[in-house]
């Protein structure tokens, strides 16, 4: 029976010494991934509806001109 113990608190000892997992540093890793892939998504769409986006922008303004 005392062998049990001295074997149990050994091990809680070394359960106590184990270095603990940190993920802290996980979740910013995988918001910097995400907003990377986000922003290579704007920049390609911007590249294939740039002049599309630009037109309409030179539209709206040029409407806005008449108007006032």
């Amino acid at each position: 029976m005392e062998v049990d113990a001295t074997f149990t608190e050994l091990i809680r000892l070394l359960a106590a010494r184990w270095p603990q997992r940190d993920d802290a540093g996980q979740g910013l890793a995988e918001y910097a991934l995400i907003l990377g892939l986000i922003a290579i998504v704007a920049i390609i769409s911007l590249a294939f509806l740039g002049d599309t986006i630009n037109d309409m922008m030179s539209f709206i303004g040029a409407t806005i001109d008449d108007a006032t």
